[in-house]
């Protein structure tokens, strides 16, 4: 996860995650994976809204016809999607509940969307709690799979055990329908010591996989719908290639 300590102050970091480079992208695959691929009134349900920003600009660029109920929890970042989406006059379209997916009665929907907390991490006392994906980074994901929603887009890292993640979702009959991969830096809040020393003592083991420079971050479409193809094997490829 990326971001600049020289746009916004280490507070504001804590507030509310921060990373516009990650923003961006995962704006382009909830554009290219799953809106225009909507071709009817479709409901989505997002897992962990943020700020607001990727959806928001994802529904700018497209004409999606539907309804996305994101769910957050920090009030923060809650009181901020709100603003921006009235600002953007996307509240018929965007709508944010101050509560936890995961704790929340399921709504209906045909697609569940998220950019889930991935730091791995023995502990969650880190600069932001609600960025802790568990000791492998992928806890979280893990438990939006289970959720049995036809379809998940979610974000996949490189250094947080992408083999066990496909595992996980091929156990549970997905498939990886399309996905897109991109190079990240590292930043604010993935180079933090206890993360990073996390990170190496995962690549030991061969479950984490970056370089110096860079690691992968996937935005991967699973999918349940039967006779849909499955892209694990060539997902899996890029994701430990580092």
């Amino acid at each position: 996860m990326v971001a600049s300590p020289q746009l916004r102050n280490d507070q504001s970091l804590k507030k509310v995650f921060f990373c516009p480079e990650e923003s961006s992208f995962y704006a382009h695959c909830l554009e290219t994976l799953v809106l225009k691929e909507c071709f009817e009134p479709t409901v989505i349900v997002e897992f962990g809204s943020g700020d607001g920003s990727p959806v928001i600009q994802a529904l700018l660029r497209t004409e999606f016809d539907g309804v996305i109920h994101g769910f957050e929890i920090n009030d923060s970042a809650y009181q901020v999607a709100r603003s921006r989406i009235q600002e953007h006059q996307l509240t018929r379209k965007y709508l944010i509940h101050k509560r936890c997916l995961l704790n929340s009665p399921k709504p209906e929907a045909t697609y569940l969307i998220a950019n889930p907390p991935y730091l791995p991490a023995w502990d969650h006392h880190l600069y932001q709690p609600l960025l802790h994906g568990g000791i492998e980074g992928i806890t979280l994901t893990k438990k939006l799979l289970s959720l049995g929603y036809p379809n998940v887009l979610t974000l996949m890292s490189s250094y947080s055990h992408p083999q066990d993640l496909v595992r996980e979702a091929l156990l549970k009959h997905y498939r990886v329908a399309s996905f897109v991969v991109a190079p990240m830096q590292f930043g604010y809040y993935s180079s933090e010591p206890k993360v990073m020393a996390r990170i190496k003592e995962l690549r030991s083991c061969n479950r984490a996989f970056y370089s110096e420079n860079i690691y992968l971050l996937a935005g991967v479409l699973f999918t349940q719908q039967p006779g849909s193809r499955d892209l694990s094997t060539e997902l899996l490829k890029l994701m430990t290639s580092l």
